[in-house]
């Protein structure tokens, strides 16, 4: 019997800003190109006013990759914490709209914290440079976890940004030990280098024991292993978990189960912005693999996906997926 979803995720609960900017722009306003910085109010506040013309839309990476299989018809379902406030109002109805389930508790005004923002500058090289003020999202605790929910879950994804939070990893604890005490499995994506950096150890206790599909890009999986090589980093990740799935930009991806290696070329495409490209690439493995298909053909889905949200700014699909799947032969 199927469970109620394919994929649950739970991560950060953000709405986007993005702007294009130049070069002069990022060193001017002292943002460091290329990464995620966390940042205060006060700073995002800053930021903001200085920025030009924007484009809101929610986000946050995990969330990113469950309205994007929500897009494909997939059975999803979403935990973030957003207040009570305007930018919480968008976040739960776009969420909603895509077709996740979307029903975290909301922070009242006593919670000190707005609602997270990421301000996303985009340079004419098309990488993006990310100063995200966490707001109440950085606050997800145990008390958000609904383990009924989490029972529901044929797999969960885990947003290793989410690390960052005081009291995080036990809301991961227990949304892994409901999940998979019901007969779910356990992904996890890394994020980011720097975050791989500040958790190393936390990440590498929860691969061991409890994930069963990670997901990360070459410089998280080197930062991971502290290896001077990828090949290196990914021999030691296929000895700890059951798949391995890394992004390597323009080379695509390869996957790694059960001693074999599979190889998916990157999707043909011009690049606008680099944002959600890895968020995407999970929605169309995760899809892929919920809905009985092969790795090779899952890790494809990823590519395409991938390739389609790289081609336009933001962070979300603007073509029909299913019909950008079939027209690749993906069906």
């Amino acid at each position: 019997m199927s469970k109620s979803y394919q994929v649950v995720g739970v991560g950060n609960a953000l709405v986007d800003v993005l702007s294009h900017c130049d070069e002069d722009f990022l060193t001017h306003n002292a943002v460091e190109k290329g990464i995620m910085q966390l940042i205060d109010t006060g700073r995002a506040s800053e930021l903001y006013g200085k920025m030009g013309p924007a484009t809101e839309v929610s986000g946050g990476s995990a969330a990113n990759t469950i309205a994007g299989i929500a897009a494909l018809g997939g059975r999803t379902a979403y935990v973030g914490k957003v207040r009570d406030d305007q930018l919480g109002n968008i976040f739960a109805h776009d969420m909603r709209a895509q077709g996740a389930h979307y029903d975290t508790p909301r922070a009242n005004g006593d919670s000190g914290h707005e609602t997270g923002r990421c301000m996303v500058l985009v340079t004419p090289d098309s990488e993006r440079s990310m100063s995200t003020y966490l707001g109440v999202s950085e606050h997800l605790g145990p008390e958000d976890i609904d383990e009924a929910l989490m029972a529901e879950a044929e797999w969960l994804y885990l947003e290793g940004y989410r690390f960052d939070g005081p009291d995080s990893h036990a809301a991961f604890a227990k949304a892994i030990n409901a999940c998979k005490a019901a007969g779910g499995k356990v992904s996890i994506t890394l994020s980011d280098p720097f975050c791989v950096e500040r958790h190393r150890e936390a990440f590498r206790d929860m691969i061991r024991d409890h994930v069963d599909l990670l997901f990360c890009n070459e410089h998280e999986m080197t930062a991971m292993y502290q290896t001077d090589t990828l090949e290196a980093a990914m021999a030691r990740a296929e000895k700890e978990v059951g798949i391995v799935v890394c992004t390597v930009g323009a080379k695509g991806a390869f996957v790694l189960t059960g001693g074999e290696r599979y190889h998916a070329p990157a999707a043909a495409t011009r690049i606008v912005d680099l944002t959600g490209a890895g968020d995407l690439f999970a929605s169309g493995f995760l899809h892929g693999l919920a809905n009985g298909r092969d790795m090779l053909t899952s890790a494809r889905m990823g590519c395409v996906a991938a390739g389609e949200v790289i081609d336009h700014i933001g962070a979300r699909p603007n073509a029909d997926l299913k019909a950008l799947f079939a027209r690749h032969g993906l069906n």
